[in-house]
């Protein structure tokens, strides 16, 4: 009797394992075609935690084996990554803006374990340099056709201070810089003299949305008016985003970072 009884529930669990998936059933979702590139945990000995690595290649990777491309590293990956990878697949489209590969350097939540208030400001900013020199960096440039002399480096509100952070403590480590809607508190990190860089052909782009919280806009004007006049181991632009709110103009933010990254003069 058991027997009998062991047999056909093995059967109905085989009938289920087997059976086709219905529509509107949950199911494992193929890739989005924006999106397709790879994913994979970097367990940082710099941090001591891991970091979630996505990748964006360009549409012709596979073909233009001769290729190299420059690649975009993209922090607050988690939401971030989603959003520019499909947005820089559009400038190549309408605008003189070359495919490139996109990494986003994700947390894997919004919640405990994201620690973008210890990786973007003093003293831990100084650790997650380190991790995309001595770690990240040399995986992708192992990995992917990447070209070392077109790194550029992205980042919004506090991952934008890190990118100001970067440009003025290791200004050689990136050729060209994003940095959207920066928090401008950290004046000692911020408004210090800049180590010299080996290469002149260094770029930042700093935006600044109209609609930006009161205080961030405040700062990011002083910013401006601080470095314009100064010497600077990178050549310097500043836009402010009409209209501009701190987080939604992001993608606005990025196109013509983009746009004056990539411009011949």
């Amino acid at each position: 009797m058991w027997r009998g009884i062991l047999l056909a529930a093995m059967c109905v669990l085989t009938a289920c394992q087997t059976q086709t998936p219905q529509s509107g059933e949950t199911q494992t979702a193929p890739t989005l075609a924006a999106l397709q590139g790879g994913y994979f945990r970097l367990d940082s000995r710099e941090l001591n935690r891991p970091m979630h690595i996505y990748i964006s290649l360009p549409e012709r990777y596979a073909e233009q084996t001769d290729r190299r491309y420059p690649v975009v590293y993209i922090t607050d990956g988690d939401s971030l990554f989603p959003m520019l990878a499909p947005t820089h697949l559009f400038l190549t489209y309408d605008e003189p803006v070359p495919p490139a590969i996109l990494v986003g350097i994700a947390y894997g939540t919004f919640g405990e374990g994201n620690m973008r208030h210890v990786d973007f400001r003093q003293p831990g900013a100084a650790g997650y340099q380190r991790m995309l020199r001595d770690e990240l960096i040399p995986i992708i440039e192992g990995r992917y056709r990447a070209d070392p002399q077109r790194r550029v480096l992205v980042g919004q509100s506090r991952g934008a201070s890190f990118v100001l952070h970067s440009a003025l403590t290791e200004p050689d480590l990136f050729w060209g810089r994003i940095a959207s809607n920066a928090d401008y508190t950290e004046r000692d990190a911020l408004w210090g003299e800049p180590m010299p860089a080996t290469r002149r052909d260094l770029r930042l782009f700093v935006a600044s949305g109209s609609r930006d919280r009161p205080d961030l806009r405040a700062g990011a004007l002083e910013w401006d008016t601080h470095w314009i006049a100064r010497e600077k181991p990178w050549a310097y632009h500043f836009v402010t985003i009409d209209n501009g709110t701190h987080a939604a103009s992001m993608g606005e933010a990025y196109r013509q970072g983009m746009l004056w990254l990539f411009s011949p003069g």
